[in-house]
């Protein structure tokens, strides 16, 4: 039975939101089983940029990487916009993983309207990450149209131990592009946390409490009070982001 936890609060960062701090980031190419080559970019902590811990928690996050699956192809979504958070994660002593969906930046492809093509994207550079780094967990996060194409892959890959949703659009106007995504994401029985701005203009917070109790197996929202979609998927954002990326990743 799905639990649901709602916590209000207003977002701020410390840093300036248009200057992520700065962390060890590798450009690579992953290919997908349909014949597609994704660009991504790998932030690594290093012992200049990680900040000290003496939790017992340290080991777990250098054994765990973070990907990221942008916001909606279609309306300019990139993996600049995942960035920020990445370069902050790697701060905290987690490998992070970016990358262009198809159609985007240098990747090869076409994008899609529905992001059902694009959950290969997703098992494709999770794959990559099983067996090019040293990690034994996976944290999968998708931000907006991200939320629900990386939830559809939740059951196709063993080492995602966990899914945070940044905005997951379930209103009636998103469920014509992203509907066939909910039943997979909502069924998966990995732990899940959906955070969303009180004021967002794709879902309600009657919708997302609702979708939240459907759940299968552990979950739980985060409200952040009187922001926006956009607001809490840009860089304003991305400080408390991080901080509850991390809180949840603690957890599992």
């Amino acid at each position: 039975m799905a639990t649901a936890l709602s916590n209000l609060s207003r977002g701020s960062s410390s840093s300036s939101p248009m200057t992520p701090p700065r962390s060890a980031m590798e450009s690579c190419f992953v290919s997908t089983r349909d014949g597609i080559v994704l660009h991504a970019r790998l932030f690594k902590p290093t012992p200049t940029t990680a900040e000290p811990s003496p939790s017992p928690s340290a080991s777990a996050q250098a054994a765990t990487a973070v990907v990221l699956v942008h916001p909606y192809s279609k309306l300019g979504g990139c993996q600049v916009i995942m960035h920020g958070i990445a370069s902050r994660l790697s701060i905290k002593g987690l490998t992070a993983v970016t990358f262009d969906m198809r159609g985007v930046g240098r990747s090869t492809g076409k994008s899609s309207i529905t992001g059902i093509p694009e959950i290969e994207d997703v098992v494709a550079v999770c794959n990559w990450v099983s067996d090019n780094l040293p990690v034994d967990r996976i944290l999968l996060v998708g931000s907006s149209a991200g939320a629900p194409i990386a939830g559809s892959a939740l059951d196709h890959l063993e080492k995602v131990v966990g899914y945070v949703s940044i905005g997951y659009p379930f209103g009636l106007a998103a469920s014509f592009l992203f509907g066939k995504h909910y039943k997979p994401t909502l069924k998966a029985r990995k732990p899940k946390l959906f955070i969303m701005g009180s004021a967002d203009w794709f879902t309600s917070v009657r919708q997302l409490k609702s979708k939240v109790k459907s759940c299968d197996g552990r979950a739980e929202m985060h409200l952040i009070q009187g922001a926006g979609h956009f607001e809490v998927e840009g860089p304003a954002f991305d400080s408390v982001m991080v901080n509850l990326i991390v809180e949840f990743h603690e957890t599992l």
